[in-house]
């Protein structure tokens, strides 16, 4: 009994000395952005498509996914030949990124989406999954509205961290019930920046891309209104 417990003892000392001194390298690794790790899948891709026709390495979507979640990287196309494998970020190796290719017609270029993301919509969608219907609250714009958290459960209306301006974020869901992340507050902060001219009408999103890492995944596409100062819906 004496040599059991000190077995016991021993194994648990043994796994806290390796939970204090491994996840925590292996954490930074997977949760934060580097600049180099994307430059480097980006000269993959880039080397990839040149042997190859033009041709991205890229995971086959349906053609109905959003623009910015529509061409993820497909790493098994481009390691090890083109890089050793894909970066400790990367979903592919536990990490909490998925890295994505935007212009992909004109000029490929590869990004961040935040997986975070998705994990939150999950977690929304199986609340209203569980409420039988999506408790709609207010209208934002057509097809666009807020939800009634209260009955959903939530004491505190749920967040999704903003890759862009680390800003808390608010949800929105159409009326068929998919949800969306609102990405107003990054546009208007980043319209007071900008001395680019922006017109009604136009999908404002490729502001926020442009000098980013990031991409707006899980958004529904924005312009400005008539006056030329708020960032809105754009409505079909």
């Amino acid at each position: 009994m004496k040599n059991t417990r000190i077995f016991l003892a021993v194994l648990l000392s043994a796994i806290l000395l390796s939970g204090c001194m491994y996840p925590k390298e292996n954490l930074s690794q997977n949760t934060v952005p580097y600049k180099e790790q994307l430059e480097t899948v980006q000269k993959a891709v880039d080397q990839f498509q040149d042997a190859n026709g033009g041709i991205l390495p890229i995971k086959t979507k349906d053609a109905k996914t959003p623009v910015y979640q529509k061409y993820p990287v497909d790493f098994q196309k481009i390691s090890p030949l083109y890089m050793p494998e894909p970066p400790g970020n990367a979903f592919e190796s536990g990490g909490i990124f998925q890295y994505v290719i935007i212009d992909a017609e004109t000029d490929p270029t590869v990004k961040l989406l935040d997986l975070r993301m998705a994990d939150a919509i999950r977690e929304l969608n199986l609340r209203i999954k569980s409420h039988k219907y999506p408790p709609f609250k207010d209208q934002l714009a057509k097809n666009v509205f807020t939800l009634d958290y209260k009955k959903l459960g939530y004491k505190e209306e749920p967040v999704s961290v903003s890759p862009f301006t680390n800003q808390n974020l608010p949800f929105v869901i159409d009326g068929q019930g998919d949800i969306y992340v609102d990405y107003r507050s990054d546009l208007y902060q980043k319209m007071q920046k900008l001395k680019t001219d922006l017109k009604p009408g136009e999908d404002i999103r490729h502001i926020l891309v442009g000098d980013s890492m990031f991409v707006p995944a899980y958004s529904l596409p924005y312009t400005i209104d008539p006056s030329g100062n708020e960032p809105i819906f754009l409505e079909n």
